[in-house]
């Protein structure tokens, strides 16, 4: 099988790559394992919050030229991430994907906990506070349905007091999330969501939700609505009668899951070839260029294109492997930073910056991949694959997922 290019990971980084491609006009296959991490997703996508010296940031663009060179915003620089940003937002609304923010500021998105944190765009299902010590509510009802842990009502309403909310928490039973509970395993988000496919679910929550909404400004709930698409949250949305305010809850990520799906549609849409359930085991190469590669499900059939792009995430999802000394990149072989010292990976306190975040694969100024020092000339790295950022520590991991990829994607398709 041929291809103009290949991309080896279904994540966000992969899928902006290929989509991007496609969109260029490329013949594009995707190979993907399984579940990436926008299953874990609260709802936003983070450009940069935090400087690697701590230094909070609220401009991300502004704060770009005070990063190390190796940083792949360096790399990239703040007038294409400018361009990329409202390229990615325009790509997001053809893929059926309403996000709000813009990379000039960050804005304030809940956690599950119901604490605010710095973020880039947020998916418009959500609340987005301008001030993060002042809600647009001064009571709310946090509603919950019995049984289901993955949402903390109480965390939540003690974050809300300390911003001069008055909260009252109560719970919906509902007969088919009901016979959710038989099984514990069952009572997860994902699955609450599947019930509410059926409008006629819909209208009994409403029913239940009715008296409890009544002296209230706002009702606050779980995220377990529109897996499949936002049908069920606009006409939430629509017929409640009050402001709804939806918090993302502990994995899985109901919003998250629904813009994988959106995406991989869109992409197979545009002509993409995804292979999911596959793994790339090895590749081919003939001097600096890859020839080929090869998966679990293909076997010795070679999987052949002009350009591939490694985006297979970081220790997650096995994009990297630490050994006892070492960590190494396994379909390649790739040239890895890491620190020599073990002792110097990580920091006993757990809250510290880690160093193990910022170790990924080494590549060229154009993302083009490294081995043994050697460029290889059709091999580009994107996402959190790459070295040089600490995705947590700085709030960067959406974006350099998303930016790398949308660079790469550029490149390609301008000098195919």
């Amino acid at each position: 099988m041929k291809f103009d290019t290949l991309v080896i990971g279904g994540g966000l980084a992969g899928l902006v790559c290929g989509i991007r491609l496609q969109e260029a006009g490329q013949r594009c296959a995707i190979v993907s394992t399984g579940q990436s991490a926008l299953h874990f997703s609260s709802g936003s996508f983070d450009l940069l919050g935090r400087l690697p010296d701590g230094t909070e940031v609220m401009n991300p663009l502004e704060a770009v030229a005070r990063l190390d060179a190796s940083h792949p915003y360096a790399r990239i620089g703040a007038e294409a991430i400018v361009r990329y940003d409202g390229e990615f937002r325009r790509m997001m609304t053809r893929a059926g994907i309403a996000l709000t923010g813009d990379a000039a500021r960050n804005h304030y998105h809940f956690t599950p906990m119901g604490t605010l944190k710095k973020t880039w765009l947020t998916f418009e299902d959500f609340v987005t506070p301008e001030e993060p010590d002042r809600l647009p509510w001064r009571r709310v009802v946090i509603v919950n349905f019995p049984g289901f842990l993955d949402f903390y009502t109480k965390f939540v309403a003690d974050e809300f007091e300390k911003r001069g909310v008055i909260c009252t928490l109560e719970t919906v039973k509902l007969p088919f999330i009901e016979k959710l509970r038989v099984n514990p395993t069952e009572m997860r988000s994902a699955n609450i969501a599947r019930t509410f496919d059926k409008p006629e679910h819909l209208e009994m929550l409403l029913d239940g939700l009715a008296p409890l909404c009544r002296d209230v400004d706002a009702v606050v709930m779980p995220a377990v609505f529109g897996l499949s698409s936002a049908g069920p949250m606009t006409t939430l949305k629509q017929k409640l009668g009050k402001p709804l305010c939806l918090l993302p809850t502990m994995p899985p990520s109901v919003p998250g899951i629904r813009v994988q799906q959106q995406l991989t549609r869109y992409f197979v849409r545009l002509g993409g070839a995804f292979m999911l359930g596959d793994t790339v085991e090895r590749a081919d190469r003939d001097g600096g260029r890859v020839k080929a590669v090869y998966t679990v499900n293909h076997g010795d059939i070679p999987l052949c294109a002009d350009n591939y792009v490694l985006a297979t995430g970081s220790f997650f999802s096995r994009g990297i492997i630490a050994r006892p000394d070492s960590v190494y990149e396994p379909i390649f072989d790739l040239d890895v930073h890491y620190d020599a010292d073990r002792s110097r990976w990580y920091d006993a306190d757990m809250f510290a910056p880690q160093r193990y975040m910022t170790f990924g694969v080494l590549t060229d100024p154009g993302f083009r991949a490294l081995c043994k020092g050697e460029i290889l000339s059709n091999l580009y790295a994107v996402g959190s694959v790459l070295s040089g950022h600490n995705a947590l520590h700085e709030g960067c991991g959406g974006g350099v997922s998303v930016m790398s990829a949308m660079c790469v994607a550029e490149s390609l398709s301008t000098h195919k």
